[in-house]
């Protein structure tokens, strides 16, 4: 989308986006880059990591990709060490790294339970740790977690995501009471069925498509610009007294 409205207090500021290389985080890294965010991603999917990287450093832009693994905490927090010493103190944290992979309740074992929260939702307070004193230094900041509307509609088919997705709007609140005396706001956005590559390819059948149609009051596909544009807004001094909420960016699901 080439209309997206600009805001001034982005530029310059030093952005982390985990899961930034394609889908929703391709549409962030691009937006905040386009900003003039110094923009550092982290994802595991390096073809088109790179790619997403030299494009828009071609455009002129300030961006890079960091491979990394951000189930693995030690990686997550060095990687945003690395961040921070290349484009200084991190202004602004999006939580987006997430697998919504379908799992069977009956297959489920510990170990699969445990490889889910750890990359849907463990990151997310570990990444929000590891900038916390970035931003106190800065005089505030804005994290973004990403969450989901799968569990508010019930979804099945997928236990371990959307108990874990759930949890997003607990961590939210609570980090946004605790990081509040810093002046550093901390929000959610919980996005419906969104139109990635990988959504169509994978989940999206003539059935699912009737259901958008029939439950979604806005009748078309929602795409990923639809989640860059409010996290924009949340993460610019345009939300300076936002805090503590979550988004709801679905189509108005009914």
């Amino acid at each position: 989308m080439s209309d997206v409205a600009t805001y001034p207090s982005l530029k310059g500021k030093t952005a982390v986006i985990t899961g930034g290389g394609s889908g929703i985080g391709e549409s962030l890294t691009r937006q905040f880059a386009q900003q003039g965010c110094k923009v550092g991603f982290l994802d595991i999917a390096d073809d088109p990591s790179r790619a997403l990287e030299s494009a828009l450093n071609d455009e002129g832009h300030t961006v890079q990709y960091y491979p990394c693994d951000i189930t693995d905490t030690s990686a997550l927090q060095t990687t945003i060490a690395d961040i921070r010493s290349k484009f200084g103190s991190v202004g602004v944290l999006i939580n987006n790294a997430a697998h919504d992979q379908r799992h069977a309740f009956e297959d489920i074992t510990p170990e699969y339970w445990d490889e889910r929260f750890a990359i849907n939702i463990k990151h997310q307070f570990f990444a929000a740790q590891a900038v916390m004193e970035d931003m106190k230094a800065l005089g505030g900041g804005s994290i973004i977690n990403m969450g989901s509307t799968s569990w508010m509609i019930g979804n099945g088919g997928m236990a371990c995501y959307t108990a874990a997705k759930s949890a997003v709007l607990g961590l939210t609140r609570s980090l946004a009471h605790d990081f509040g005396p810093f002046n550093i706001r901390v929000n959610s956005i919980a996005p419906g069925w969104i139109m990635t590559q990988r959504q169509k390819e994978l989940w999206l059948t003539p059935e699912g498509e009737a259901d958008i149609f029939k439950n979604q009051c806005l009748k078309r596909f929602l795409v990923p610009d639809d989640i860059a544009r409010p996290a924009l807004f949340l993460a610019s001094d345009e939300s300076a007294a936002c805090t503590n909420q979550s988004y709801i960016v679905d189509g108005g699901w009914i």
